[in-house]
């Protein structure tokens, strides 16, 4: 019975195993380099990619918006809403211009 239970102590209670490939070896190396490379480069490219898409959608609605807004106002007040808009007064509507 001595053997069974110094076999139960044992497999219940292991003692590390010394390790047999140097600390040196356990790296990821050129390949885990390229691979951690690789996708730093895409995720920067989709992020670059997102927020200029993001961008162009507000940009359209922003338009979508004041198309909307110049069906419903009149042609008198286009001038001061465009100059107040861009920040200049000294410039008015160049298409009325002959």
């Amino acid at each position: 019975m001595s053997t069974i239970t110094a076999t139960i102590i044992a497999a219940t209670n292991p003692s590390p195993s010394p390790s047999t490939v140097p600390d040196v070896d356990v790296t990821p190396g050129v390949a885990g380099f390229i691979a951690i490379a690789v996708v730093a480069v895409v995720t920067i490219l989709l992020v670059v990619d997102m927020t200029r898409r993001i961008r162009r959608t507000r940009y359209r609605a922003e338009i979508r918006e004041r198309l909307e807004q110049g069906d419903a106002g009149t042609a008198t007040d286009e001038p001061e809403r465009r100059s107040a808009e861009d920040g200049r007064t000294d410039v008015g509507d160049d298409t009325e211009r002959g």
